[in-house]
């Protein structure tokens, strides 16, 4: 469960637990061990807490086994996870919910989400001498263990280990069109392209040779890395769609005589449901908090605080322009594309008439990004590992066992790609059905752990969001099915 922190006196104070859940992960949390001892001096030997100490487990762990974080590393991390390519999608909501209501929409999602995530760095040490470093561990302290599993295991698996599924298939195929772009025409370049498959490989074992690095920690600079060329992709895309010609014929409403009603609601609910999925990321904010130092005295709230505050500012100066000036390029022509929205439509409208090494360049960063990113979401799977071991074994992971662990999803993750490479065509309906996890359960989460006054001001505003995120959540799932079912979804085994 949560970590337990020991404090600074002598005697064993029992934490309150359901007596019918005493096997669970809920174990960990039982008891706060107080002891003898100053509190200035540093009694841990991974981080300086200043009279805390960890539940030994957590030392082992690569989600914290290092404490040595600061603000940059938690925005490099924050950014690298926040700002990525469901982003580019976000002019074909527009095309759906026109300028206005399109703005709006997004400006409220934004504000929606950004005060989710305050609210999940706040309970990050709800209580005194606990830190929830991973967001199941908050789930089951809210909600119980049984409810709490229930509600978040599928949308945290999807949203770390299905995230890297989807990286391999999505950037598998850029790293062909990549190929392609460069070799096509060249007279020069008697190289064959490799098979989809072997695509999905080569990205499968650079990522895996990355993610050797230890612990969240270690992976800072890979995360700055990845925060950079999201900001450059991002920039380049918008800045050169609105210096560029623009293509003929543009529209910024959808055919709606010729759809019915229902296919107009259902229109509505997928660009809400794009500009949900745009924001994501809540699955780790407690994991990247996790590698915060943290003290009684001074808590890992206010340099958490200032990480999300400036990353989410850089985040809404690469969204807005993106959804924005990409409408004003294109209007209702950008197709959804598994996803890949204004990447698509750009180089099919603009590398003609550009320069032959721009496309490879956008490819590029697109890849090292995502390379990136797999990072920052595959340790919250490895750590599910080697939790299993640890707590088995009660000793850490060996090398060579922690090695084995990560080739060994990395592994399952290809196969799980090359066997549904369909997958990120259900993207929006899967993806649709954890959105509690960001808009939600958070705000059912401070109901539960702070207690506000029933019927007060922050118990309305708090339960109303989290109904409001669940009805929502439900019409967005509809609408997806709806659109699969109509668009009739091809199902291609082990042929990407």
């Amino acid at each position: 469960m949560g970590e337990v922190l020991e404090l600074t006196s002598s005697q064993v104070m029992p934490l309150a637990t359901s007596p019918s859940d005493t096997n669970t992960e809920a174990e960990a949390m039982q008891t706060i061990t107080i002891i003898d001892g100053d509190p200035s001096k540093d009694i841990t030997s991974s981080t300086s807490l200043q009279g805390y100490q960890h539940n030994p487990q957590e030392a082992w762990l690569p989600i914290t086994e290092s404490r040595n974080g600061n603000t940059y590393f938690a925005t490099f991390h924050l950014i690298c996870s926040g700002l990525g390519w469901q982003a580019l999608s976000l002019p074909i909501a527009f095309a759906s919910l026109g300028w206005t209501w399109g703005i709006i929409c997004l400006s409220l999602a934004f504000v929606w989400q950004l005060y989710t995530i305050f609210i999940l760095v706040r309970l990050h040490e709800a209580n005194p001498g606990i830190r929830y470093s991973r967001y199941m561990q908050l789930a089951i302290a809210s909600f119980g263990p049984k409810l709490g599993n229930w509600f978040a295991l599928f949308p945290v698996i999807y949203n770390s280990g299905g995230a890297c599924i989807l990286l391999i298939i999505t950037r598998g195929g850029t790293l062909d069109i990549s190929f392609k772009t460069i070799c096509d025409g060249d007279a020069t370049c008697h190289a064959k392209s490799l098979t989809g498959i072997e695509w999905y490989l080569v990205f499968a074992c650079v990522a895996l040779l990355i993610a050797q690095l230890p612990n969240l920690n270690s992976v800072a600079w890979v995360s700055l890395i990845g925060a950079t060329t999201a900001i450059l992709y991002s920039t380049l895309i918008w800045v050169l769609s609105i210096t560029k010609d623009r293509p003929i014929g543009i529209s910024y409403g959808q055919s709606d005589e010729v759809k019915s009603n229902m296919e107009k609601f259902s229109d509505v609910l997928n660009a809400l449901g794009i500009i949900a999925l745009a924001f994501k990321g809540h699955n780790v904010i407690l994991e990247i908090q996790g590698t915060l130092p943290s003290s009684p005295k001074q808590t890992s709230y206010k340099s958490m605080c200032r990480g999300v505050t400036i990353s989410y500012i850089v985040i809404a100066i690469c969204q807005y322009p993106l959804a924005i000036a990409g409408f004003w390029a294109y209007g209702n022509k950008v197709p959804y594309s598994g996803g890949q929205g204004l990447l698509t439509l750009f180089s099919q409208i603009h590398r003609p008439n550009s320069s032959k090494l721009m496309m490879p360049s956008i490819y590029l960063l697109v890849l090292v990004n995502c390379l990136c990113t797999f990072q920052v979401y595959a340790m919250v799977v490895f750590d599910n590992l080697e939790v299993r071991y640890t707590s088995k074994k009660n000793q850490p992971c060996p090398r060579w066992v922690r090695t084995f662990l990560r080739i060994f999803y990395g592994g399952l993750a290809f196969f799980l790609s090359v066997t549904f490479p369909f997958l990120r065509r259900l993207a929006p309906l899967v993806g649709g059905a954890t959105l509690p996890l960001t808009f939600a359960y958070p705000c059912f989460m401070w109901i539960a752990m702070k207690k506000p006054r029933r019927n007060g001001l922050v118990w309305f505003i708090n339960m109303g969001l989290g109904c409001f995120g669940v009805v929502l959540t439900i019409l967005i799932v509809i609408a997806a099915t709806w659109t699969l079912a109509d668009n009739r979804l091809e199902v291609n085994f082990y042929k990407p």
